[in-house]
């Protein structure tokens, strides 16, 4: 036991990566881009909060408490992902639509990511993963799961939480009192 633990304390020294959760071997291309976004090498050890949004839904608003909640605590280890959805019929077809939804008319500046199914057997993988360790499918769009920064954590919110009343929890997983 010992061992190990030593082992984890001199991994960032030797230059050795820590190893990946399964939940963030994933990769999701971005809106609007041919990028490919690699959850392992871009977030892990960070807390990070994932949304399931829509751009033409009444809860669609919370793009502005969310953008708060991401200039707040983006440097304490806070991201926040968006991950626009048709699940509910109230997403854009065409992508350009929705960046304008979120990136103009919100000022949206956290990583949003190309649509994609967010529940069900289709799902995408990364949904699949918070589905399946939360015990919790998105009922409705701006369903928010809270990850610890080793994802050995997520709490699942509803859409009717709004971003400010995260953060307490945001707080507490990212150590500031």
């Amino acid at each position: 036991m010992k061992n190990l633990a030593l082992f984890l304390i001199l991994l960032p020294v030797l230059g050795v990566a820590e190893p990946c959760s399964d939940l963030l071997n994933f990769q999701m291309q971005r809106l609007r881009s041919s990028e490919q976004i690699d959850f392992c090498k871009t977030y892990q050890s960070k807390v990070i909060l994932a949304v399931n949004t829509a751009s033409n839904c009444g809860f669609t608003p919370q793009f502005k408490g969310l953008e708060v909640l991401y200039k707040k605590y983006q440097d304490r280890g806070l991201v926040i992902l968006g991950f626009p959805s048709d699940d509910f019929n109230q997403a854009f077809d065409n992508p350009e639509d929705t960046a304008k939804v979120c990136f103009v008319n919100y000022g949206v500046t956290f990583p949003i990511f190309a649509k994609s199914i967010v529940k069900g057997a289709n799902a995408n993988l990364f949904f699949q993963k918070l589905s399946n360790l939360s015990g919790t499918i998105p009922k409705w769009n701006f369903y928010k799961y809270l990850i610890n920064r080793d994802s050995s954590s997520i709490k699942a919110f509803s859409n009717f939480t709004q971003p400010r009343q995260l953060e307490s929890e945001i707080e507490a997983l990212l150590n500031i009192e």
